[in-house]
């Protein structure tokens, strides 16, 4: 589903949006072969689900999907249908006739692109014999334990069978492109060069294997990326052979793109190849028709999100709901990799700071990344059930005095306040607060956790003492599933909470990319991302002052770990000491950074790499031109010419600035931004 955003900050002129593919597409077929098509397991399925209209706009019925078949997601998932093309029909019948099932329809999303899946169970019989293939022709080895790689393999010989057949069918028009995503679609592309098959590849790693293994174990990872012994690093974390896959289909592809240039300079020192091209992750984006709407949906579901604050902090009450601001972290699991580390030594000294300095600021905190649960905690389902009775009996009472109040006014009488009400009333009402009273604090967690002493984020709520004390001017709560509106708790889908938030914290150490802070930017939420991530090192690269438009970079590169934490406090404690009005300000600047991360936008770079691929693997058909360096500097969005959203971080203990001291015309900063924005970026090589 697309994010939608405002029409008031339309398209900038500065910002070309997606242009005619100067290639013949009528002679192509795209095929772009991912784990994730049609099968929801992680990141790369919103990049793959997300892209697909603006490239079915593109390549019409030339462009096809290929992934792994489940039956539960085909049931809801496609629309089966015959194929279009009757040299993709052969192919499959080749399969079909040999006892490996494959399966043609449409995906029921934007765009509603052809799909082929593979039925990899279905065709696990022959897993010894294509090990033995693999081994012969590659000389990779797969062990029989690791069910993951045995899939991978099932679906990558699948999936060169029928490239074989498909070309076969073909000869030599149209030529074929194809488009592998991560380790397990690059079996495939191994096995196609290695039997020759005439066909354009192109490989992207969105996350290099050992990366990911070696930040998960807390290594200096960036300052040591020159020092590590590949093979024994991946040979002790028993993934030897998952390396030699991604290494391999990195090498053999016609082209190797990766998602950042943050991932470029680790596939570079982990994979030994240099990445051709950086494909950026971008989002569909849907327009608003109303001006302001995105800041409308921001003030609804903000307070669905008090509503449920009310309940859980019931009896604890004590602060003001109008001067507390949300914040979140959502994600996987991953205490280091994801920052939710330094988030929390940050908050205790966000806490310190509002403490000392009296503010009467209130931050409530939310974690949302799911971990082993058996159930909800019960004094959290109270407290919902608590602030819903209270909601009933005010709701009763106040019935009964608008009657008697209708009353006697009918009759021409002033009533007497004092008996308007009656005893009955009362006790209801003081019934009601009794009820309020709660010996214990209010919950850090809305579930009962499975490994409560040993959880990472509990254990170090324990060390910091954040326990949602009333003197505590940071509250947490650790929601440890992900988002739904059929919760009986929070009962909001993930888009919905996000946009009630005001700010998104994710201080990443390892994030190859991020759509966390993106999807926050896309919504006008801003958001804290670092310098290790992708969108960090996009925005900071194409943004001439990032803070200024709500997106705050920490830098975890060139800082320690407890410098680091300092300048998340300071960027946090900063953006608590903004006035309503700042916010509103800041919002509209976030927001307008969309077109940046519009597919319409970003489609340009898959395009570039599809065209240096047909040029490699087919020459005396496709030239492409020499590229010059990147140029970057003509194109970063100016530092916006208004009062700066935030107070200096010099200036703590100093009050709000006036509202009145900031003159601001969205109409004109938008102008600004428009006539700053100079050329498109180039589409060189990734800096080294």
């Amino acid at each position: 589903m697309p994010l939608a955003r405002s029409l008031s900050m339309s398209s900038l002129s500065g910002l070309p949006l997606w242009e005619e593919e100067d290639l013949p597409v009528e002679n192509l077929l795209l095929f772009e072969v991912a784990w994730e098509v049609t099968n929801k397991v992680g990141g790369i399925y919103t990049v793959i689900q997300t892209k697909a209209k603006i490239t079915v706009d593109e390549w019409g019925e030339n462009f096809f999907m290929m992934g792994p078949y489940y039956e539960h997601n085909i049931k809801t998932q496609v629309e089966k249908c015959d194929p279009p093309h009757p040299a993709i029909k052969k192919a499959m019948e080749a399969l079909n006739e040999n006892g490996c099932p494959v399966y043609f329809g449409r995906w029921l999303i934007e765009g509603s692109p052809y799909v082929i899946l593979f039925d990899t169970g279905a065709a696990a019989w022959n897993l010894d014999r294509w090990k033995g293939d693999l081994w012969e022709h590659c000389g990779i080895g797969l062990p029989f334990h690791d069910r993951e790689a045995n899939d991978a393999l099932l679906f990558g010989s699948m999936t060169a069978w029928f490239f074989k057949e498909l070309t076969d069918q073909l000869g030599d028009s149209p030529n074929v492109l194809a488009h592998f995503h991560e380790w397990q679609a690059g079996v495939g592309l191994i096995l196609c060069r290695s039997r020759k098959i005439p066909i354009a590849t192109i490989f992207t790693t969105h996350a290099t294997l050992l990366g990911r293994y070696l930040c998960a174990g807390n290594v200096d990872f960036y300052n040591n990326l020159d020092k590590f012994n590949i093979d024994q690093e991946a040979g002790e974390r028993q993934i030897y052979h998952r390396y030699c896959l991604e290494r391999a289909a990195a090498h053999c592809a016609h082209v190797f793109t990766t998602v950042s240039q943050i991932t470029a300079v680790e596939a570079k020192h982990m994979l030994h190849r240099k990445p051709d091209v950086v494909t950026p992750n971008g989002l569909n984006i849907k327009k608003f028709s109303a001006m302001h709407e995105f800041q409308n949906l921001h003030s609804t579901n903000k307070r669905r999100i008090q509503e449920f604050i009310r309940g859980h902090f019931y009896g604890h009450l004590d602060f003001n709901l109008q001067k507390t601001l949300f914040f979140f972290i959502a994600g996987r699991y991953e205490f280091s990799n994801k920052g939710a580390d330094i988030f929390l030594e940050s908050l205790a000294r966000l806490n310190y700071l509002l403490r000392v300095h009296k503010s009467d600021v209130t931050v409530v905190v939310f974690f949302i990344m799911p971990a082993k649960t058996n159930n909800y905690n019960i004094e959290t389902l109270k407290g919902q059930a608590v602030r819903k009775q209270l909601w009933d009996t005010a709701h009763t009472v106040k019935e009964k005095f608008g009657t008697r109040l209708y009353e006697a006014l009918l009759k021409g009488d002033l009533p007497d306040m004092n008996t308007i009400l009656e005893r009955d009333d009362f006790t209801i009402m003081k019934r009601a607060i009794y009820a309020t009273q709660r010996q214990s604090l209010p919950p850090v967690t809305t579930h009962n956790m499975l490994d409560d002493s040993t959880d990472p984020i509990l254990a170090n709520i324990r060390r910091i003492g954040l326990f949602n004390a009333r003197a505590d001017r940071v509250k947490i709560v650790f929601h440890p599933e992900f988002l739904s509106s059929a919760s009986p708790l929070l009962p909001m889908d993930y888009e919905e909470f996000v946009r009630g938030c005001h700010l998104g914290v994710f201080p990443s150490y390892y994030e190859p990319w991020g759509y966390t802070p993106g999807e926050c930017t896309v919504m006008g939420i801003p958001s804290v991302t670092t310098n290790l991530s992708g969108f960090g090192c996009f925005m900071e690269e194409h943004v001439s002052d990032p803070t200024a438009y709500g997106i705050y970079i920490v830098d975890r590169r060139h800082r320690t770990a407890d410098e680091s934490c300092n300048q998340l406090t300071q960027f946090m404690f900063g953006f608590c000491q903004q006035s309503r009005r700042q916010r509103i300000i800041q919002r509209n600047r976030t927001e307008r950074l969309s077109d940046l991360l519009d597919w319409r936008y970003l489609g340009r770079f898959y395009m570039h790499a599809r065209s240096m691929a047909l040029s490699r693997a087919f020459p005396d058909k496709f030239w492409m031109e020499p590229l010059s360096p990147p140029q970057t500097e003509g194109f970063r969005y100016p530092r916006p010419g208004s009062v700066p959203p935030s107070p200096s971080a010099s200036v703590h203990s100093t009050p709000h600035h006036s509202d009145e001291d900031e003159p601001y015309d969205e109409d004109e900063e938008a102008e600004r931004d428009r006539q700053n924005i100079k050329a498109p970026f180039s589409l060189g090589p990734t800096n080294e």
